[in-house]
């Protein structure tokens, strides 16, 4: 490549560059003036939210989800997941149709393609573990990463809680990320993971699943590409978004190096500073920032009972 070449590709992507740092700095700015905002309309709607630890995590009052939400209100509910990532919602003694309508004030909810879903409601994943199915969301991940466009966030209600255990312990991937050395921020910064549904594939073959039905899912949801570090949309904050139940690679780089990288990422999640642990109450609801947060179901209720029902919100492309 001559001189002339060089520098003209060079210099497309330092104006690329400087457009992605303005952009996220527009965004921070507005994130600012909308904190702002959101505290004096807090106070107006009735809305509070109490912190349950300095990282992440909310419990919100003054809001039932049996009742219709305004753009006001959820305009408030909206600006406090930005802010705490995960709120918390207590004594929620909804419906179905209730708990979808809420979901739905925040977008279009999607449908899981291999999870079983209860009847009549497409859009609702029931998750029921006891001594004949243990409970297996014991691993640090954020939903569908092996999607295009992974989700926004979950709304988990429960409905049925064993006397001890089967908390949720929720992770800030901001700070993750803040928290990360100088040197690996740099080895990562720019670099691209592998995603994939690898462990619905082995559920699928476990129930007898035919070859042509996985390569039927493995042609409508190939593998997909995010970068490692991902900018939230709405904060303009950077986070980590590689997990371990999807990530399996780092797109040109060995796996001799990637390996253990990626674990020295994933292991970020596991530090109790950046984290909050929720003690599930019958009626109570969840509802997870997907796009900076991961979530780790404490599987430590075995033989008791654990019901639950999640919808999760569509989201967008990583960036």
């Amino acid at each position: 490549m001559s001189d002339a070449a060089f520098g003209a590709v060079e210099g497309n992507s330092q104006s690329a560059a400087f457009k992605a740092q303005g952009r996220i700095a527009a965004l921070v700015r507005q994130r600012a003036e909308a904190k702002a905002w959101s505290e004096a309309a807090s106070e107006k709607e009735g809305i509070a939210f109490t912190p349950l630890s300095p990282a992440i995590g909310a419990e919100v009052s003054g809001v039932h989800l049996s009742e219709p939400l305004d753009e006001a209100r959820k305009a408030v509910l909206y600006d406090g997941l930005l802010e705490h990532k995960v709120l918390f919602f207590r004594d929620q003694d909804i419906t179905t149709d209730q708990h979808i309508a809420f979901a739905r004030r925040f977008g279009t909810l999607e449908k899981h393609p291999f999870a079983a879903v209860k009847e009549g409601y497409p859009e609702v994943i029931p998750i029921t573990h006891d001594a004949e199915n243990p409970g297996r969301e014991n691993a640090w991940h954020s939903d569908v990463t092996w999607r295009k466009e992974p989700s926004l966030g979950s709304i988990l209600r429960l409905l049925e809680v064993p006397e001890t255990g089967g908390d949720t312990l929720f992770a800030d991937m901001y700070a993750a990320y803040d928290g990360l050395s100088d040197e690996v921020k740099e080895k990562i910064e720019g670099r691209v993971a592998i995603h994939d549904f690898a462990v619905f594939r082995e559920r699928l073959k476990k129930r007898g699943a035919s070859e042509a039905e996985i390569e039927a899912f493995n042609r409508e949801y190939p593998r997909v590409e995010h970068p490692i570090v991902r900018t939230h949309p709405d904060t303009g904050r950077r986070g980590l978004y590689v997990n371990v139940a999807f990530t399996e690679a780092i797109r040109d780089m060995d796996d001799l190096e990637a390996q253990p990288l990626l674990r020295h990422l994933y292991g970020q999640a596991a530090i109790p500073e950046y984290q909050c642990r929720f003690r599930w109450r019958r009626n109570s609801v969840a509802f997870w920032d997907n796009r900076c947060t991961q979530h780790y179901a404490a599987a430590d209720y075995w033989p008791r009972r654990r019901v639950a029902e999640r919808v999760t919100i569509e989201g967008d492309a990583p960036y």
